[in-house]
C-alpha cells in the first residue's frame, strides 16, 4: 500500500472516529455540562461586579445623605447665629446634595433590578445544570442499556435460536448415523455363528438322527 493511500486511509478512519464521537449522546451530553459550566462561572463573575456596584452606590447613598443632613445643621447654626450669607451657602449645597441623591437612589434602583435579574438567571443556571445532570445520570443508564441490547442483537445474527436448533438436529442425525453404523457391524461380526444357530440344538439333533435310524430298521 503507498503512502498516499494510507495517509487517505488514516484521515478516513480519524474522521469517521470524530464522527461518532461527535453523535454519541453522552459525549454531546458532557459537552452541554462543560458550556453551561461555563455559563454559570461568567454568571457569577458578572453577580460579583454586581454586587459589588450595588453596595459601592448603597454607600454613596448614605455618604451623600449625611452631607445633606450636615449642611441642614450648618445652615440652622447660621441663621441662628446671623450669618445669612453662610446660610444661603449651606443651603445650596444641601440642595445640590438632595439632587444627587435622588440621582443616586434612582440609580441604585436601576442597579438593584439588574442584580435581581442576575440573580434570577444565575439561579436558573443552576436548576437548569442539576436538571441537565439528573438528565445525563438518566440517558446514560438509557445508552448502557441500549448499547447493551443492540450488542446482543448484533450477535444475534450469529446465535440465533434457529440456527442452534438446526445445529442441535444435525448433531442428533450423526449420532443417529453413528448408532445405525454400530448395529449394522455387529449383524456380521460372527456370521457363521448366527447361521448355526439358527438350527437346532444338539439334543434336537440327536433324536432326529435315532429317529431316522428307527424308522429305517423297521423298514429293513
Amino acid at each position: 500500500m503507498g503512502i498516499f493511500k494510507r495517509i487517505k486511509r488514516i484521515a478516513k478512519a480519524d474522521m469517521n472516529s470524530w464522527l461518532d464521537n461527535l453523535e454519541d449522546p453522552l459525549v454531546m451530553l458532557n459537552e452541554y455540562s462543560r458550556e453551561m459550566e461555563e455559563e454559570i462561572v461568567r454568571a457569577q463573575r458578572s453577580m460579583s461586579r454586581q454586587i459589588f456596584a450595588e453596595n459601592k452606590q448603597a454607600s454613596l447613598i448614605l455618604e451623600t445623605k449625611a452631607l445633606v443632613e450636615k449642611r441642614t445643621r450648618q445652615a440652622k447654626l447660621a441663621i441662628d447665629q446671623g450669618e445669612e450669607d453662610i446660610a444661603k451657602l449651606a443651603v445650596q449645597e444641601k440642595l445640590n446634595h438632595e439632587k444627587q441623591l435622588s440621582l443616586y437612589e434612582q440609580q441604585y434602583d436601576t442597579i438593584k433590578g439588574q442584580t435581581e435579574n442576575l440573580r434570577e438567571k444565575l439561579n436558573e443556571f443552576h436548576q437548569t445544570y442539576n436538571e441537565l445532570q439528573h438528565k445525563k445520570f438518566l440517558l446514560a443508564s438509557r445508552a448502557n442499556v441500549a448499547q447493551s441490547m443492540k450488542q446482543i442483537q448484533n450477535a444475534g445474527g450469529i446465535f440465533q435460536t434457529e440456527n442452534i436448533l438446526r445445529g442441535v438436529a444435525r448433531a442428533e442425525d450423526r449420532v443417529l448415523l453413528m448408532e445405525a453404523e454400530v448395529q449394522a457391524g455387529s449383524q456380521f461380526t460372527h456370521p457363521l455363528v448366527k447361521y448355526h444357530s439358527s438350527y437346532g440344538n444338539e439334543d434336537e439333533i440327536k433324536k432326529e438322527i435315532e429317529k431316522l435310524k428307527t424308522e429305517k430298521e423297521l423298514l429293513g
